[in-house]
């Protein structure tokens, strides 16, 4: 049953179409993840469907006593009281029965007078009739998850810490329609991982912009595009719209290419000689405008960033060395004895929740903080590009140009000069956002400009701070393929399970109590080697995944491709005896072969060979991954037939 509808929906700002006739529809129980570039509307789109915004043509329908909550990219500065006031404001009417109840209780607190009890006691008898101490269980239980201080000030929190208050005022209403805009942005992965628990459990319809792919992986059963103010929906998930997304691309190449030709063809015809222009047909010349006018409002598809890094001179082969290092502030202990060694080449992903000590960790690699004890050695012939998540090296009151070049019209880029317009274009800034200012800019092509700005620099030592915060898929996925073709060092703090999967060769992980595990590979290499989940503090599995895995097998049962242990079958044919016969072989001298392989990823040289030696191996363990479970499926199989 649908609860939201556009039909032939137009907006535009100024001459930037954000909706050109679209059409969009929300049933209920959706999980829609929206793609679209950075840029194309999406966060608009979510302003239409909370009717915040009017649109200038077309039709919104919403469902009679539709709720909606949304969460914002930008996080509100207006809202007052605590992060316990704010979160169950959420709540309406029953927010304000419960916000009245913890006033109460914190006047006693401070005073315990006759007034102060008679009227908490008053405020507890509101509570309990509108059966409120279950939804002050809800509201604790989203704070604790969300790692919020509830008595903390909303007004003295950081940005981060605020953007969560707001994803938990969100959700603890649980209305019809869900809108979350980058919801795991300053979420450390344990906090993700619950969200997604959250979301799959969640009974209402749920429209979401990510970046996460892995999250969007784990949650979307429908994927909707905004595309040059188009809406296009695609049914199942993220790698079945990739495939239909480029089928479509190549028929609109196609049409467009016959349209260009036929419109060629026409100029052609209109400039030939006076003896056919006093015969050419009127209805021709007008149908040739008409063409014109179709071509020059086609909107050409956004092309793709292209980033190009600005690698200095080698640095020496050490480019770190941590021996026995502790840290703390005050009582708190943040690194306790960690020994490390970062070599040229390294690329090293740092994963812990938050506040756990990341960027401190960064800072003392990087010699800005002094250990407590212990010592750091920093290698030779250093140059550090360094990528702030708060995006502090960006001044928001000069334009895009002034901080890429202060002004100037051409920068240095890997050792030639380039026209800054030029330069920017790679990063997709059109020449007339140049002279804008960055306050104008959206969060992503804040990163984008950002990113400009350090890959201009030389440096043989990346170190990138949540680079992944707000930026498009597609910009995501080249930023991943620079930093493989990267030959310096990499420093990486993400939350993003697939980005650290997909770059980095080793983990720095916060265990708690200031333990710090090292790890060969990314997030999935730590989970498969990890000794048992750590309590309480570093990131871990939920059971979404184990969910997510069920409920494939189940499909598949459905569907017919894997065969019930229980079969009915009674005997086995003679191929299927003599593979029954040789699957334990098969499988020992697989387990074998992978035991091989994964000694040979543990070995600290194994990264510093060559980069095609590596993926053979790797692709290898993969591959071994997918058969092995298959063989004892099917082994499982053939028994219970044989039995």
């Amino acid at each position: 049953m649908s609860i939201v509808t556009l039909k032939n929906v137009s907006l535009a700002f100024g001459l930037k179409p954000i909706l050109a006739d679209a059409d969009f529809q929300i049933e209920a129980g959706d999980k829609i993840s929206l793609l679209g570039r950075n840029g194309a509307g999406k966060s608009t789109l979510f302003r239409v469907l909370t009717g915040e915004l009017a649109v200038d043509e077309g039709e919104v329908w919403r469902r009679d006593t539709l709720r909606v909550s949304c969460l914002q990219q930008e996080v509100t500065t207006e809202l007052q009281g605590t992060v316990f006031d704010v979160v169950s404001s959420g709540l309406g009417r029953l927010g304000e029965v419960l916000n009245g109840y913890h006033q109460a209780l914190r006047q006693v607190q401070q005073d315990a007078s006759d007034a102060n009890l008679q009227h908490l006691e008053v405020q507890q008898h509101l509570l309990e009739a509108a059966d409120g101490w279950n939804i002050n269980q809800k509201v604790d239980t989203v704070l604790s998850r969300l790692s919020l201080p509830a008595e903390k000030e909303f007004s003295s929190c950081s940005g981060g810490v605020r953007r969560r208050v707001m994803l938990a005022r969100a959700l603890v209403s649980e209305p019809d329609l869900l809108l979350l805009d980058e919801p795991t942005n300053h979420m450390d992965i344990q906090a993700i991982t619950w969200l997604e628990d959250f979301l799959l459990c969640y009974q209402g319809a749920l429209v979401f912009i990510t970046h996460d792919r892995t999250f969007q992986k784990n949650i979307a059963s429908r994927i909707v595009e905004l595309d040059r103010g188009k809406l296009t929906s695609f049914a199942g998930n993220f790698d079945l719209y990739l495939q239909k997304k480029q089928e479509l691309l190549e028929i609109e190449q196609r049409h467009a290419e016959k349209f260009d030709k036929k419109l060629a063809e026409e100029e052609a015809w209109i400039r030939k000689g006076i003896k056919a222009r006093r015969t050419r047909n009127e209805g021709r010349v007008r149908k040739l405008q008409q063409m014109r006018e179709l071509r020059r409002q086609r909107i050409a598809s956004q092309g793709k960033a292209v980033l190009h890094g600005n690698t200095a001179s080698l640095s020496g082969k050490r480019v770190a060395e941590l021996r026995h290092v502790s840290f703390s502030y005050g009582t708190h202990v943040v690194i306790k004895d960690l020994t490390t060694s970062i070599q040229r080449g390294d690329r090293v992903g740092i994963i812990g929740p938050n506040g756990s000590g990341k960027s401190t960790l960064l800072k003392l690699i990087l010699g800005e903080l002094q250990p407590d004890h212990g010592e750091v050695l920093l290698g030779t012939r250093l140059e550090t590009a360094y990528f702030d998540q708060q995006r502090q090296q960006l001044d928001t009151d000069k334009t895009v140009r002034e901080n890429i070049s202060d002004g100037s019209d051409r920068i240095m880029v890997r050792g030639r000069s380039r026209h800054v317009i030029g330069y920017l274009k790679d990063f997709l800034f059109p020449p007339q956002q140049i002279d804008s200012p960055v306050k104008v800019l959206s969060g992503g092509e804040r990163n984008r400009l950002l990113l400009a700005k350090l890959l201009a620099r030389p440096a043989n030592m990346l170190v990138l701070d949540e680079p992944t915060n707000d930026l498009d898929v597609d910009t995501l996925e080249l930023l991943e393929d620079l930093l493989v073709e990267f030959d310096g060092t990499l420093l990486i703090v993400s939350h993003d399970r697939a980005f650290l999967d997909n770059v980095v060769t080793s983990t720095l992980v916060f265990e708690g109590e200031g333990r710090i595990g090292e790890y060969v590979g990314g997030y999935e290499d730590w989970l498969r080697q990890r000794k048992q989940p750590v309590t309480g503090a570093g990131p871990g599995r939920t059971k979404a995944g184990a969910r997510t895995e069920k409920a494939a097998k189940a499909a598949e049962a459905e569907q017919g491709t894997v065969t019930p242990k229980t079969a009915t079958r009674k005997k086995l044919s003679y191929k299927e005896k003599q593979e029954l016969a040789s699957l334990p072989q098969q499988i020992e001298l697989l387990e074998q072969e992978q035991r091989q392989l994964e000694q040979q990823t543990m070995n600290s040289e194994f990264y510093r060979q060559d980069k095609q030696a590596i993926t053979k191996v790797m692709s290898r363990l993969e591959e071994l991954q997918q058969q092995l479970p298959a063989l004892y499926q099917r082994w499982e199989q053939l028994e219970a037939m044989d039995g």
